[in-house]
């Protein structure tokens, strides 16, 4: 059976996000008067989902503690180069990358408490808090290189043993981590991703208007390679969806640790690889609606960056989705196709339905705030 959804408005207890820590912001006093270390290895490393979330989140409490009032460290590995902060002091340092940084440098050059803000972390270390976005290598594994599934495999649960803290970035991903791992659910600190990041973007900088000028309304697909993001689920409704006037384009580029999906070629579909943030506030701001078919997320950010630049989104109704879109989206299953062309049918044929979900969207996002996610983190510091 086919199966669309517009979820309805869920009253403020009833909403997944209300259960997400949210500390109030004081400005009478520094947020933290201890000193602590942050793991920055993400700084060496291409920015994705979980890297763009790890820089906001020390941009932030960096903001947060005021130039000359923390004793943060940023621990850099070789070849890292941190931003210019006011309050977290870098530390650059040498020997091996990668895991094996991770593994045998950082712990000698980190005081902790340390913050590891990308998965994983020093096993040897047990004064620390470890974000743990999903669990996409047990769920979904195969979606990952052999070697990746092995290494993670190894290390989150020596993690979830060790650490005297284990985040997430949505309750979905609490609950299957609980599930994989055997940490109790409710001991789990939800700090979830934040939007203000695309305020920073300018679609007018971007050439899109000129490369796409002859586009007809298109739909935007972020085009991973990863099989768990469900991405030659829509590309095979291209056929279809040429039949009703639309194009489809695909943004984003690909990454090693994901297995290969087989391509889908049609003469609808525009392959524009890696675009800039510019580019991606110009997309948003002229897509129809971001299609979001992925079977299992830890988040899903392009939800709220689409929602926040007045994208309307269809969405997958599994793993977290709902849980992030509440009532701003429309939630279709991710295997039934039909259901997914109904939803374009009808956003394409009715510019009122367009205008309420920007609106819907545009509220939503007050869900999400970086500053509030680190002030978080920074208050679980303090108690370490």
């Amino acid at each position: 059976m086919n199966s669309v959804e517009f979820v309805p408005l869920k009253k403020a207890a009833e909403d997944p996000t209300s259960r997400i820590a949210r500390p109030v912001e004081r400005q009478d006093r520094s947020p933290t008067g201890a000193a602590f270390a942050i793991n920055g290895r993400f700084y060496g490393q291409p920015v994705t989902g979980v890297q763009r979330y790890a820089r906001e989140i020390v941009s932030e409490m960096d903001s947060l503690l005021g130039e000359g009032a923390g004793r943060g460290t940023l621990v850099l590995p070789p070849g890292a180069e941190g931003p210019g902060l006011a309050a977290i002091a870098p530390l650059a340092t040498g020997g091996a990358s990668g895991h094996a940084w991770e593994q045998t440098i950082l712990p000698f050059r980190a005081k902790p408490p340390l913050l590891n803000l990308c998965n994983t972390g020093p096993v040897a270390v047990r004064r620390q808090i470890v974000c743990m976005h999903d669990t996409n290598v047990f769920d979904e594994p195969d979606s990952y290189s052999l070697a990746f599934r092995l290494v993670y495999r190894l290390l989150l649960p020596g993690l979830a043993r060790r650490a005297a803290v284990i985040t997430s970035v949505s309750q979905t991903s609490a609950q299957r981590l609980s599930h994989h791992l055997g940490i109790p659910a409710g001991t789990i600190t939800v700090v979830p991703n934040g939007h203000e990041h695309t305020s920073r973007w300018n679609g007018a900088a971007s050439d899109l208007g000129q490369r796409l000028r002859d586009i007809r309304p298109f739909l935007l697909l972020l085009g991973s390679q990863a099989k768990h993001k469900n991405a030659a689920f829509i590309l095979k409704q291209a056929p279809a969806l040429d039949a009703m006037g639309l194009d489809l384009v695909v943004a984003g580029g690909s990454a090693q640790i994901f297995a290969q999906m087989q391509a889908v070629e049609a003469t609808n579909i525009h392959r524009l690889g890696y675009v800039s943030d510019d580019d991606l506030a110009w997309l948003y701001a002229h897509a129809l609606c971001l299609a979001f078919p992925s079977l299992s997320e830890g988040f899903g950010i392009p939800i709220v960056e689409a929602m926040a630049l007045g994208c309307p989104v269809v969405s997958s109704d599994r793993s977290c989705m709902p849980e992030i879109c509440g009532d701003a989206a429309l939630l279709a299953d991710p295997e039934e196709s039909e259901a997914w062309l109904a939803c374009f049918r009808r956003l394409a044929a009715s510019p009122s339905l367009q205008d309420d979900l920007r609106g819907r969207g545009r509220e939503r996002v007050g869900h999400f705030s970086w500053r509030a996610s680190a002030r978080t983190y920074l208050d679980l510091l303090n108690r370490l």
